[in-house]
């Protein structure tokens, strides 16, 4: 195998999971965006967004905070810059490797 290919083995493996790269690669296309809105864009269900939603915020690649509209709960989701860095590394390593 040549040393390009095997750099793949580098990729960061929590953004690297489909559901988490949509939603990396929405959050970074956006200033901030709710909940709702990651829920239509992805096409994930509420509780499978939710989920990782929390990974991410556990590893502090998105920022997640929680008020209301109204009566309504409001969750509002932001890349931060160590997310928006890690899905910078994650490109460049793919580009580099194929």
């Amino acid at each position: 195998m040549s040393a390009k290919i095997q750099r793949i083995a580098e990729v960061d493996r929590l953004i690297h999971e489909p559901a988490r790269l949509m939603i990396v690669a929405v959050l970074d296309s956006v200033e901030e965006a709710d909940f709702q809105y990651l829920h239509l864009t992805t096409g994930l269900t509420k509780g499978n967004l939710s989920v990782h939603l929390s990974r991410l915020e556990e590893a502090g690649y998105v920022a997640i905070s929680k008020t209301f509209r109204g009566k309504y709960p409001l969750t509002v989701c932001r890349l931060t810059d160590t997310g928006a860095q890690k899905l910078a590394d994650y490109r460049k390593l793919l580009k580099v490797a194929l």
